[in-house]
């Protein structure tokens, strides 16, 4: 399978290829969901795939790069999210405050990530504890995925150092309002001496993705030639700037929402809308340049252009003058590549919700 180097390409490719395997996976695990005994792990495991499946979608595009494997890595990628999503959902509408609860859950991200690891007990700090081996399964799968990945020991250690930092950010920024600001700069002032220079609050969005970790273990799974070398060519180039471009369209669509339910944004401590808009141009420059160096470069480039568009054609966008305003701007600077996007993407929103209206 040719990895696509053009936006249509890349586009139907997505739909053709890769959107049918994520949605086979995830029915699977939402059959899964619904047989978890308690009725509050069970809840936010079932909200986690009813409301974030399209962090699955995007996630899974990375196994475009694994060539006859994109089964697998297709399978792994929508597992590992799952994962992610689930955790959050636990963190975010927690019965506990306790960062204990949130490292021991979080264990699980790393678990997935390490060939036979043992498995944890990841609920140990919270009362909810019958999931009925949900959790563990979602890990199990991603083990023996990666044990089928040909070269995935050259990629572990680059996945595991991801996946530290975002389970960091994770503890940190869900414990009590008035520590997780504080926690989250100290945990900065530990690391900003190996990041270029940024503020706190970027820091954590760059380590708030998953994006570095599909596209690694993507390359594992198809190419048994992948070296160390590059994955760490990888992993640098992910990491820190597509990753926090990432993340800070997410928090960018989200602004108005998290304004009215109080919570944390990393958005919300620019100065101004200027300062905003100016330093997210600089992200999606400088992730552009830290990708050329990267095999597929052009492939890469591509999604890079694509988190524009993805985030800006979100319906949250038209319902809101200030971000629509904003988009504009965000649009011309992402150029032809993100518009073509742009527009595929509200293509075929309108033509779900025809096929949705005349099947109802």
């Amino acid at each position: 399978m040719t990895i696509p180097t053009t936006s249509w390409s890349l586009m139907i490719q997505i739909y053709k290829k890769v959107i049918p395997e994520v949605y086979t996976c995830l029915d699977e695990w939402r059959k899964r969901a619904k047989e978890i005994p308690d009725p509050e792990l069970r809840e936010q495991a079932l909200a986690s795939i009813a409301n974030k499946a399209f962090h699955c979608e995007g996630g899974a595009v990375y196994a475009l790069l694994a060539g006859d494997h994109l089964k697998e890595a297709v399978k792994f990628i929508v597992a590992y999210q799952t994962i992610s999503d689930y955790l959050d959902n636990l963190c975010d509408r927690s019965t506990s405050l306790d960062p204990k609860d949130f490292s021991a859950l979080h264990m699980a991200m790393s678990d997935a990530l390490t060939v036979n690891a043992p498995l944890h007990d990841y609920y140990h700090y919270r009362s909810e504890k019958d999931d009925g081996g949900y959790l563990s399964e979602l890990v199990k799968t991603c083990q023996t995925c990666i044990l089928s990945f040909p070269a995935y020991k050259e990629v572990e250690a680059q996945n595991l150092q991801l996946a530290s930092l975002y389970s960091d950010l994770q503890v940190n920024k869900h414990v009590h309002h008035e520590n997780r600001e504080t926690r989250l700069i100290d945990w900065f002032e530990q690391h900003k001496a190996q990041v270029e220079p940024m503020t706190w609050y970027e820091f954590s969005a760059c380590t708030g993705s998953t994006l570095g970790i599909f596209c690694l273990s993507s390359y594992a799974a198809g190419d048994a030639s992948f070296s160390k070398k590059e994955a760490e060519l990888v992993k640098d180039g992910y990491f820190p700037w597509v990753q926090g471009l990432h993340i800070m369209m997410d928090y960018f669509i989200d602004q108005e929402e998290d304004r009215i339910e109080g919570d944390l944004n990393f958005c919300f401590y620019y100065e101004s809308d200027e300062t905003l808009l100016s330093r997210m141009e600089q992200f999606f420059m400088k992730a552009d340049d830290s990708l050329k160096t990267l095999r597929d470069n052009k492939f890469h480039r591509l999604i890079n252009n694509g988190l524009l568009a993805i985030y800006l054609a979100d319906e949250k966008v038209k319902k809101d003058a200030n971000l629509k305003r904003n988009k504009r701007r965000l649009m011309r600077h992402g150029g032809m590549t993100t518009f073509l996007f742009y527009s595929f993407i509200k293509f075929n929103l309108k033509t779900a919700r025809r096929e949705k209206a005349t099947a109802s």
